[in-house]
């Protein structure tokens, strides 16, 4: 297996930085711009830039919190995007009791108002196993490679067709290497990211890409999933850096 290779930014990145990286992202050939959510920004109309700028690339969110965004809200704001090339990517955000039934719920909801694929957002096993039996596909992040090949060979064991991603923080400059680490740092505070982590007996150090070792760390991420989704951690967030990112990894990957 040799997993498509993605490019993720934030939603705080706004439309107009997506509107100069989404081209440029396609014309070297990464399958999909990923946006995942943030708070007080919205990661469809931040699609929406990438949609008008670009002819193929598919257009993926990672991930639409439920517990605050309904699929009629969904479904409305992603109406004027390209069906054919929309993932929407759904989670279960802050909800802490019934989560899988929310996210299926949605997932379901959502295929049947939209033409979009529709994938889960997934850390725990059960989350995993519900989005590889009801939806498009299982959206996975913060996991060594070892970790992402056997939960992607789960999930295909449940429903061999279903997409397995994986969202990796990834940094090409020496410069961005603390913003890196900050990023990871922060997600290990989390009680749901920090349960994850002892769980797999690993750190949330282990599952990033240093730019010491960009290619041979990429190719082990896309030994054992459907898609990697390299999420830019660049070192002050700007346009140029992003498009210097995707410079570094055609050239890491050539």
């Amino acid at each position: 297996m040799t997993a498509v290779l993605s490019l993720g930014i934030a939603a705080a990145a706004g439309p107009a930085l997506a509107g100069r990286v989404a081209p440029a992202a396609e014309a070297a050939g990464f399958h999909a711009l990923w946006v995942n959510d943030t708070p007080g920004h919205d990661a469809l109309a931040v699609l929406a830039a990438a949609a008008d700028a670009t002819e193929r690339l598919v257009l993926a969110t990672g991930v639409l919190p439920v517990d605050r965004r309904t699929p009629d809200d969904i479904a409305v704001a992603a109406a004027g995007l390209p069906a054919g090339r929309l993932m929407l990517g759904v989670g279960s955000g802050q909800a802490r009791t019934g989560a899988v039934e929310l996210v299926t719920d949605a997932a379901a909801e959502l295929r049947r108002r939209t033409d979009a694929r529709v994938i889960v957002g997934a850390l725990g096993p059960r989350m995993r196993r519900a989005a590889a039996a009801a939806s498009d596909g299982v959206l996975l992040s913060w996991l060594t490679p070892r970790a992402a090949a056997a939960q992607a060979a789960e999930a295909h064991a449940i429903t061999p067709e279903t997409h397995v991603a994986l969202y990796v923080r990834t940094a090409v400059d020496d410069a961005a290497v603390a913003a890196l680490d900050e990023e990871a740092t922060r997600y290990a505070g989390y009680p749901a990211y920090a349960a994850n982590f002892a769980r797999l007996g690993v750190d949330a150090a282990d599952t990033v890409i240093r730019p010491a070792e960009l290619r041979d760390r990429i190719a082990g991420y896309r030994a054992g999933v459907d898609e990697v989704v390299l999420r830019a951690i660049t070192p002050t967030g700007s346009a140029d850096e992003h498009l210097r990112f995707i410079d570094a990894i055609a050239e890491a990957i050539a």
